[in-house]
């Protein structure tokens, strides 16, 4: 059962290493295809992930590991 703390590391390892950038519908498509059954299992977060996956993005943003701003649609990971 995955919770919305989770979410935060699955985007980083959705964008790999330091300095990958990619598009958030791209992240939020890794997402599905690697945790589609953790999803389904984890309650409501199964209907809200979409919106819990930008929240996580704002705590990675808030602790230095992301950088969603200088990329309009992208988020980079910066550690």
């Amino acid at each position: 059962m995955l919770t919305r703390e989770d979410l935060k590391t699955i985007i980083l390892k959705a964008l790999g290493s330091k300095g990958t950038r990619a598009p958030i519908a791209k992240i939020a498509k890794y997402i599905w295809d690697n945790h589609e059954a953790d999803l389904r299992a984890s309650g409501d977060l199964f209907y809200t992930w979409q919106y819990d996956m930008r929240w996580a993005s704002n705590g990675l943003v808030k602790d230095g590991s992301l950088d969603k701003v200088s990329h309009r649609g992208s988020w980079e990971r910066l550690k």
